[in-house]
Parts: C-alpha cells; sequence; structure tokens
C-alpha cells in the first residue's frame, strides 16, 4: 500500500507558487511606500487609542479587478483625503480576494485575467504591485484577511485589515489576526450577532502558535504576541442593519461585559444599506449625527465606492466591461463619494476636538 493509494484522490495538479520573498523581490517595497504605511497604521492605533479625535474612513471599490481604474481612483482619493484631513482619515480600500457564498469570481489574486485560468502567481505579484502604486500615491491601503498565507506576501503594504463576517468565527483567521502589524477590525456575523466578533478580538489578543509559512516559503510554526488593536465592524445582518443607536449601544454593552475598549466601526454597506448603494449616504448621515449629539464609541466608517454607480455581470469579452464599475457588490459613484464625504466632515469638524476631550 501506497500514499497515491489513499492520498491527495481529489487533487488535479500542485503548480508551484513563487515565495514571498521572491515575490517581495520584484516588486520591492520603497520608502516612500513604508512612510505611508507606517504613518497610517500609527494614525489607526492613536484614533483607536484616543490619541486622536478624528474618524476614519475606509473607501473603495468592492473589490479590485482594473488596477488602471484602481489607480485612477486612488488619485482622486488622496486629494480628496487631503482636503478633509483635519476631520476624517481616508484609508484606500484595497480588497483582492472575495469570499463567496456558493460560486463566483474569486478576486484579482485568484483570477486576475477573469477567465477562470487562475493564474494566482501572476494575480499575487500584480496584487502587490497595486499596493505599492497606491501606498506611493499617499494613500493607506486597507483589505481584508480571507487567506491565511496571502500577508506573507503583501501584508507589509497595508495599513488596516478586516476580518470578514463569514470568517469572524474562523479559529484560523483570529490566530492570522493576532500575528498581523495592523489593526484589525472584526465583522459582526452574517446573521446580526455580535458573539463571534467580540471572541475573535478577545481570541487575536493572545499570543497564538500555528502552522502557515515563512518568507522563504517554508512550512513553518508561527508564534505570535497577539494584536492589541481588534476591534468590532457593525455590518448589519439577519435581515436588519445595526447601525441605529440601539444597536450600537448593544455593541457597547458587548464590549464592555468583555472588558474591551469601546471602539466601533460603521460598515454602510452590506445590510446596513440592505445591499443598496443609493442608502449608504443616509447611513453615513445617520452615524455622523450620532457621533455630533455624543456619541464617543464609533471610531470608523466603510463605504463601498467606485468611479461608476453601480456593478455589472463579467462578460465573455472583457473589452465590454465599464471603466471604473463594479463587478462585485454595487458601490456609489464618484461624485456621491465626495458628497457623502464632505457633508461628513462638514457635520463633525467641530465637534471631533471636543469629543476628545470630554
Amino acid at each position: 500500500m501506497t500514499t497515491a493509494q489513499t492520498e491527495n484522490l481529489n487533487i488535479a495538479a500542485f503548480d508551484r507558487m513563487p515565495s514571498p520573498e521572491e515575490i517581495v523581490a520584484r516588486v520591492p517595497l520603497t520608502d516612500a511606500a513604508a512612510n505611508v504605511v507606517l504613518d497610517g497604521r500609527r494614525t489607526l492605533q492613536a484614533i483607536l487609542d484616543r490619541k486622536d479625535p478624528r474618524i476614519f474612513v475606509v473607501v473603495g471599490p468592492c473589490s479590485i479587478h482594473d488596477p488602471v481604474a484602481g489607480l485612477d481612483y486612488a488619485k482622486r482619493l488622496k486629494k480628496l483625503a487631503d482636503e478633509v484631513s483635519d476631520t476624517l482619515v481616508l484609508v484606500m480600500r484595497v480588497y483582492f480576494e472575495k469570499p463567496r457564498t456558493s460560486t463566483g469570481w474569486k478576486g484579482y489574486i485568484n483570477d486576475p485575467y477573469m477567465d477562470d485560468s487562475f493564474r494566482i502567481d501572476e494575480g499575487m505579484e500584480k496584487a502587490r504591485h497595486f499596493l505599492l502604486q497606491v501606498n506611493e500615491a499617499g494613500l493607506p491601503a486597507a483589505t481584508e484577511a480571507l487567506d491565511p498565507i496571502a500577508p506573507q506576501y503583501y501584508g507589509d503594504l497595508i495599513a488596516w485589515t478586516a476580518i470578514g463576517a463569514r470568517t469572524s468565527e474562523s479559529q484560523t483567521h483570529r490566530e492570522m489576526a493576532s500575528g498581523l502589524s495592523t489593526p484589525v477590525g472584526f465583522k459582526n456575523g452574517t446573521d446580526g450577532s455580535l458573539d463571534a466578533a467580540v471572541n475573535g478580538i478577545l481570541s487575536s489578543a493572545a499570543p497564538h502558535s500555528f502552522l502557515g509559512i515563512n518568507a522563504q516559503g517554508q512550512s513553518s510554526v508561527i508564534r505570535t504576541r497577539g494584536n492589541a488593536y481588534g476591534h468590532v465592524v457593525l455590518r448589519g445582518g439577519g435581515g436588519r442593519p445595526n447601525y441605529d443607536t440601539v444597536s450600537v449601544s448593544l455593541a457597547e454593552k458587548a464590549l464592555a461585559k468583555a472588558k474591551l475598549p469601546a471602539n466601533i466601526v460603521i460598515d454602510c454597506s452590506h445590510a446596513n444599506s440592505w445591499k443598496n448603494p443609493e442608502y449608504q449616504p443616509l447611513v453615513m448621515r445617520d452615524v455622523a449625527h450620532q457621533i455630533r449629539e455624543g456619541n464617543r464609541s464609533i471610531v470608523g466608517l466603510m463605504i463601498e465606492s467606485n468611479i461608476e454607480a453601480g456593478n455589472q455581470p463579467i462578460p465573455a469579452d472583457l473589452s465590454q466591461l465599464r471603466y471604473g464599475c463594479s463587478v462585485t457588490d454595487a458601490c456609489v459613484d464618484w461624485a456621491t463619494t465626495e458628497e457623502m464625504i464632505r457633508n461628513t466632515r462638514d457635520i463633525l469638524r467641530e465637534v471631533l476636538p471636543q469629543r476628545s476631550q470630554a
């Protein structure tokens, strides 16, 4: 009897993947990008520590599929970020991996050519190159950590990380979060419950030891120190939004019971907007008024935004793709994005300094 008779029975092939070290050598971190990453992380940590009274906003496309349009968006966002920097800290949403409920396009890393060729080796390098461009444009970047190996390839270019609603309960993702170099937002479950997010924050704050790979691509036992900057992201679920004052108060109580800091981020999209991007501005205005009226726990917001509104199916002829329009969740367009962020700045500009002193 051999292992060939009992192992890998459903594996079609093992294609070699370049190691993190190889990919980083091809797309090395520059001083300019490193400075943006470090400044972004320090700023987010200061907000979570209540040393910086500003609100951070993770804003950008649901997913990146066209790096040209993505960089166009980044340059627009950088100008807006500079304009509102006295009140808001803008972080570009750069999502490469898309968790699917059943099937569908899995994202730029998994299938960069959008043709089911799954050139993950090329997708990883392309993703790292795009992140480098975003940071060199002066914008810190945020992403969702889905594959536990992927952060070894581009984690040095990320300022904020989300753990999604489907994975907040996953031990693998809690262990990974404990070793990430960024603040980490744990989303509430798809059913709307907070337990997975709160327990995820508690778990990731502790040291862990687990299997992974090192920079050379070798299997390794990874031993982490724990991540002190976990926080909850309310994204709605279970058939209802949870950005309202009652839901935020319940989240505050759940965090207090767990002896965790009252740091809450509101995702204006997903179930909080009933997956209708037209409602995102209403959610953001409501949350801004909660802060204006005295809320002290909301530290951040998330927006799904692109150059063009809505979304589109992936056509067989990729030349037919509409420029700057999402191929995953529907987004608000750039004009709406500017209006949302400027309005929020106007609402909060005078109250945030007092909020930090209260």
